[in-house]
């Protein structure tokens, strides 16, 4: 994710631009946090992967506890954690180096720690200069969702081929909590486990990372206001732009109400939010080459790949 700070002189290219030293220890302790909170999900996560168990805020309790209890038994969640951080860096990269490709200000990614059953609510860079060009506004966008779709593939294969097959994993009366099923995963699923259900299959902690990282890019391929897939729709069509940035928090609304899933209403009006934040008119409308079309077309791919309605629904106590 990235999101802008205006500046409104749209005068000449900056020169070298590093951010301040202050930044990369602020971008360092966060990192440092998520790690720890991301520790703990994956400790949960690697208990559960071993007893054939759904994944539970009671495991994830007992996973916080470690902490001042017994340290060395977080080693179990470091799979887990440094793969999610992986990908997550990966993708906030892929932005940092298109800005200083295109030689737009930037901070170092910063994390989001967040103690929950997935260890945080991902990461961002804020952009401190406007972004000039049609192209440089495609290019920071995109740089990050398929960079950070590039890692999370590997390690959500090697997740899938390790899965367990738990039927009860998919029971309603049973499971504390199921994840969705993207169209990535059914599609490894049925590679690897041809004939089993995607959602009877119990993912190893480093595919449940990976799986993380699928939900991150998704949500920031959402095309609208200053997300990945807003800047992206924004460089093809300013047009189309304000229609979803507009109509999209709608849509989610509605989403909730018909899945009764709270997350939908606090991203919609999230998106309604950024949609009042001033833009910065684009100076160069050169439009996109068949190159950046191509890659336009594929993060659209990637968006209906990594989508899914209810990513985690609450549905019982947990396994027996």
């Amino acid at each position: 994710m990235c999101n802008d700070y205006l500046t409104p002189d749209p005068a000449a290219r900056p020169a070298a631009y590093r951010p301040s030293q202050k930044s990369l220890v602020l971008a360092c302790l966060l990192l440092l946090l998520t790690l720890s909170t991301s520790l703990a999900a994956g400790t949960q996560f690697a208990a559960a992967f071993r007893n054939d168990q759904a994944a539970s805020v009671e495991e994830w309790l007992k996973a916080l506890t470690l902490f001042y209890k017994h340290p060395a038994g977080l080693a179990d969640g470091l799979p887990f954690a440094l793969t999610l951080l992986t990908i997550l860096l990966a993708h906030e990269l892929g932005h940092y180096f298109a800005c200083r490709y295109h030689h737009i200000r930037s901070s170092y990614p910063f994390f989001i720690p967040f103690p929950s059953l997935i260890g945080t609510f991902g990461a961002f860079i804020l952009l401190r200069s406007p972004i000039r060009t049609r192209r440089a506004l495609f290019d920071v966008g995109a740089s990050g969702p398929l960079v950070g779709f590039a890692f999370a593939i590997p390690p959500l294969i090697y997740g899938v081929v390790h899965a367990k097959f738990v039927p009860a994993i998919a029971d309603a009366q049973q499971a504390a909590y199921i994840f969705g099923t993207p169209l990535a995963l059914r599609a490894l699923a049925l590679l690897f486990h041809p004939g089993v259900p995607a959602n009877h299959l119990l993912l190893h902690p480093v595919g449940r990372a990976a799986w993380v990282g699928l939900l991150a890019t998704a949500l920031n391929l959402l095309p609208a206001g200053q997300l990945d897939g807003g800047h992206i729709l924004r460089s093809v069509s300013l047009r189309l732009h304000r229609f979803s940035s507009l109509g999209l928090p709608i849509g989610l609304f509605a989403l909730g109400v018909i899945l009764n899933w709270w997350v939908w209403y606090v991203w919609g009006g999230i998106l309604l939010a950024i949609r009042f934040l001033r833009v910065p008119p684009i100076y160069d409308d050169e439009p996109l080459d068949l190159g950046r079309r191509v890659s336009a077309v594929l993060t659209v791919l990637i968006l209906v790949l990594t989508f899914m309605a209810a990513p985690l629904v609450q549905t019982g106590v947990g396994l027996d």
